[in-house]
C-alpha cells in the first residue's frame, strides 16, 4: 500500500525537476527522468489491479498530510487504494508512461522538450490526486489541475494563434462545468456536513426523497446535488452542450491528444459519477439526465464524424461519442460496465491517436485524409496498429465464441444493460447507442480507407509538396505549429481525382522504434483488454467490492437479453463496413453525389450542428460587447476620467495658476506678504 505514495509523487518530482532544470538538463536527461518516472509508477500499478483482480486486493487509505481544520470542516490530505483506484492508476500510468516513450520520437527536433515533458508529468500526477482522492476537496484539486495542464499542453506551441485559442477555449468551456461542480461541492458539504467521500456515501441513502430549499423552491436534495456534480462532469468529459472545446484541443501535439482524450482528462467526469454512485442512485432525477446527455452525446459526435477530414478530429469526436457510452451506461446504473469501456477505451483510442501521430509524421505533418492513400504499403506497422485500434473501437468478434477485440465486449455489454433496464429511457438509449455504433464503424473505416488504401494523392498536399521542394524525406521543420493546419479547409467535397495523383516524388516512411514500441504495446491491449478482463469487469460483485454501486440483478438481466440484442452491435458495424467499403473504395462517386443531394445535412453535420457559431452569438458576442463597454465607458470613461486622470488634470490645472503667481520678483512677493499681514491684523481685530 506504500507504493501508492510513490506512483501519485514520482511524477510530481520528476515535472519539478524538469521543469526547473529545463534547458540546463538538457533533453536527454529531461526526458529520461520524466519517462523514467512514468515507467517507474505504471511498474508499481499492475501489481495492485491485478491483486484486485485476484481477490487479493485490500481497500485502505494512506494518509499524507494534516489539511485543513477551519470549523466544522476539516480533513487530511489522504489517498484511498480501492478497485475502482486501482482501474484508474493502471490506465493513467500505463497510457502516460507510453505517450511519454512515443513522444521521444514525435518530439523529437522541438526545441522546448523538456518544458514538454515536465507539462506531461504534472498532468499526470494531477489525474492521479483526482482518482486517489479520499474527499471532494482533494477531488476538486486533481480537477483543476489537469485543467491546468490541458491548458499549458493543448497550448504548448504558444506562438501558433491557433493553439492559443484552443488552449483558452478548453479552459473557458471547463470553468463553466467546474462551477456546477463547485456549488455542488458546497451543496454536499452543507447537506451531508462534511467532505469526505466514505461518509458522504454512507449516509447518501437516508437522504433519499429529502428536500432543499434552492431559488425560493424545494427540490429534491439528492436530485439537485448530484445535477450540480454532473454538470462538472459533462465540462470535463465533453458532453453535449460543453463539448465545444474538445476537437479544438487537437492544436496541440498528438501525444497530448492521446493523453487527454484516452487516459486522462475526459475520463474524470466518467469516473466521478462512479465514484459518487450511491450518491446517483438514491438521485432518478439525476441519472435520467444522465443517461439521456450521454446518449445524446454518443449519437451528435458520431454524426460529425462522418464527415471530417482531419484525422485528428475524426478520432476526436469519436472520443466524444465513447464517452457518451459511458455515460449512459452509468445513467442505467451499469457504473461497473461504464468503467469496463472506460479501461478498454483507453488502449485502443491512444493507439488510434498515435497511431494518427504517426500517419501525419510520416506524411509531413499532413492531416487531410484527402491527400492520403495508399499508405499502407509505406508504413506497414503503423497500418496493422491501426488496424487493430480500428477492430477493437467498432467492436469486431464472433459472440458464439465469446471473443473479440476490446469494444466487442465493453461497448457491446452497454447496449445489452441498456436494453436490459427495461425503462422507456433506457430502450432510447440502446437504439441511439446502436446507430451510433453504425456510425462509428463508417468512419472508422472511412479513416482506414482514406488513409491507407486507395491511389496516392499526396501530390496535392502543400506540406509533401514543401518536403519535396526542399528535396528531403524528413520534414525541414519538425514542429507542426508551424505549419499550416490543413484541417481549417472546409471544402465539402470528397477524394476524387482532382484532389491530384502520385506522389508526387514523395516516400512516406515509418516512424522509429521509439513511437512504434507504444503502438505495438497498446495493440496488445486493444487486442485482448476485452477478452481477458471482461469476467472480472462484469460478472464478479466481489471485484468491485464497495468502490462502487454494483446492481448484480441488472447485470444478470444483461446477460439474459435476446439474442437479437446480443447480434445488434455486430450487425451495425457491418452495416457500417459495408457503406465505407461501398462509398471510399468501390464507388467513391458516391459520397460526392450525396453532398449534392443533401447539401444541407452535409453541411449541417461538417459544421459541427453550428455549435460554435451559435455560441459565438449567444455568448462570446455579448462577452466582448459587454467588455468593450466596461473598458470604454466604464473604465475609461468613468473611472480614469474622474480618479488618476481627473486628478492628475486638476494637478495640472492648479500648477499653471501657481506658475502665473510664482513672478520671481521681489516687491511681488514683499506685497504678497504685507497683504496677507494686513488680512491677518484685521482677522484678529474683528475677533
Amino acid at each position: 500500500m506504500s507504493s501508492i505514495l510513490i506512483i501519485v509523487f514520482l511524477p510530481l518530482l520528476a515535472a519539478i525537476v524538469a521543469g526547473l532544470g529545463n534547458r540546463a538538463l538538457g533533453n536527454t536527461v529531461a526526458k529520461s527522468i520524466t519517462t523514467g518516472a512514468l515507467f517507474i509508477s505504471c511498474a508499481l500499478s499492475w501489481p495492485i489491479f491485478l491483486s484486485f483482480v485476484g481477490g487479493a486486493g485490500e481497500a485502505g487509505v494512506v494518509d499524507v498530510l494534516q489539511w485543513v481544520r477551519s470549523g466544522d470542516m476539516a480533513f487530511d490530505w489522504a489517498l484511498r487504494v480501492d478497485t475502482l483506484t486501482a482501474v484508474m492508476l493502471v490506465v493513467i500510468t500505463t497510457v502516460s508512461a507510453l505517450v511519454h516513450l512515443y513522444s521521444w520520437g514525435y518530439m523529437d527536433e522541438d526545441p522546448d522538450q523538456p518544458r514538454f515533458f515536465a507539462y506531461l508529468c504534472l498532468f499526470t500526477f494531477a489525474m492521479l490526486m483526482l482518482v486517489t482522492a479520499d474527499n471532494l476537496v482533494q477531488m476538486f484539486f486533481g480537477w483543476e489541475g489537469v485543467g491546468l495542464a490541458s491548458y499549458l499542453l493543448i497550448g504548448f506551441w504558444f506562438k501558433k494563434p491557433s493553439a492559443n485559442a484552443a488552449a483558452i477555449k478548453a479552459f473557458v468551456v471547463n470553468r463553466v462545468g467546474d462551477l456546477g461542480f463547485m456549488l455542488g461541492i458546497f451543496g454536499t458539504f452543507m447537506v451531508f456536513g462534511t467532505v469526505s467521500i466514505p461518509e458522504i456515501l454512507a449516509a447518501a441513502p437516508g437522504m433519499a426523497g429529502s428536500t432543499v430549499g434552492f431559488f425560493g423552491m424545494r427540490v429534491d436534495t439528492m436530485d439537485l446535488l448530484c445535477i450540480l456534480l454532473f454538470i462538472g462532469a459533462m465540462g470535463k468529459s465533453a458532453q453535449l452542450g460543453l463539448h465545444t472545446w474538445l476537437p479544438d484541443a487537437m492544436e496541440g501535439p498528438t501525444p497530448v491528444s492521446a493523453l487527454i482524450h484516452a487516459a486522462t482528462m475526459v475520463t474524470a467526469g466518467v469516473f466521478m459519477v462512479c465514484r459518487l454512485s450511491p450518491m446517483f442512485e438514491a438521485a432518478p432525477t439525476a441519472l435520467a439526465l444522465v443517461t439521456f446527455i450521454g446518449a445524446a452525446t454518443c449519437i451528435f459526435a458520431a454524426t460529425i464524424g462522418t464527415t471530417q477530414w482531419d484525422i485528428k478530429r475524426v478520432i476526436a469526436y469519436s472520443t466524444c461519442s465513447q464517452l457518451g457510452y459511458m455515460f449512459f451506461a452509468a445513467g442505467v446504473g451499469a457504473y461497473g460496465v461504464a468503467m469496463f469501456h472506460l479501461f478498454t477505451h483507453a488502449f485502443f483510442k491512444a493507439l488510434l491517436f498515435l497511431g494518427a501521430g504517426s500517419v501525419i509524421h510520416s506524411m509531413h505533418h499532413e492531416q487531410d485524409m484527402r491527400y492520403y492513400g495508399g499508405l499502407r504499403k509505406e508504413i506497414p506497422f503503423t497500418f496493422w496498429a491501426m488496424m487493430a485500434g480500428t477492430l477493437a473501437i467498432t467492436g469486431v468478434g464472433i459472440y458464439w465464441l465469446h471473443a473479440g477485440f476490446a469494444g466487442f465486449h465493453s461497448k457491446d455489454a452497454i447496449l445489452e444493460v441498456a436494453f436490459a433496464r427495461g425503462t422507456e429511457l433506457s430502450q432510447v438509449a440502446f437504439f441511439l447507442g446502436a446507430f451510433a455504433a453504425l456510425l462509428t464503424s463508417f468512419y472508422s473505416w472511412r479513416l482506414m480507407f482514406l488513409t491507407f488504401w486507395g491511389k496516392p494523392r499526396w501530390a496535392a498536399s502543400e506540406h509533401i509538396a514543401h518536403a519535396v521542394h526542399d528535396g528531403h524525406d524528413e520534414p525541414e521543420d519538425h514542429n507542426p505549429a508551424k505549419q499550416e493546419d490543413a484541417g481549417d479547409d472546409v471544402t465539402h467535397q470528397v477524394p476524387s481525382p482532382a484532389y491530384g495523383a502520385g506522389t508526387g516524388g514523395y516516400r512516406p516512411h515509418e516512424s522509429g522504434l521509439t513511437m512504434l514500441i507504444p503502438l505495438g504495446v497498446l495493440s496488445l491491449g486493444a487486442v485482448f483488454a476485452g477478452y481477458v478482463f471482461a469476467e472480472p469487469f462484469l460478472n464478479q460483485p466481489g471485484f468491485w467490492g464497495e468502490s462502487i454501486y454494483y446492481n448484480e440483478a441488472l447485470i444478470h438481466e444483461m446477460h439474459e437479453v435476446p439474442l437479437w440484442v446480443k447480434l445488434s452491435a455486430s450487425v451495425v458495424m457491418l452495416i457500417g463496413l459495408f457503406f465505407a467499403w461501398l462509398a471510399y473504395l468501390k464507388d467513391t462517386s458516391i459520397p460526392g453525389t450525396f453532398v449534392k443531394q443533401f447539401g444541407l445535412l452535409h453541411a449541417f453535420l461538417f459544421n459541427k450542428w453550428y455549435f460554435d457559431e451559435l455560441y459565438n452569438t449567444i455568448f462570446v458576442r455579448p462577452a466582448f460587447w459587454l467588455g468593450r463597454k466596461f473598458w470604454k465607458v466604464g473604465d475609461e470613461g468613468i473611472i480614469d476620467r474622474f480618479g488618476p486622470n481627473g486628478a492628475a488634470w486638476a494637478v495640472m490645472r492648479g500648477s499653471t495658476v501657481a506658475k502665473r503667481v510664482q513672478s520671481g520678483f521681489l516687491n511681488t512677493y514683499a506685497l504678497v506678504m504685507l497683504a496677507g499681514l494686513v488680512a491677518a491684523i484685521s482677522w484678529i481685530m474683528v475677533r
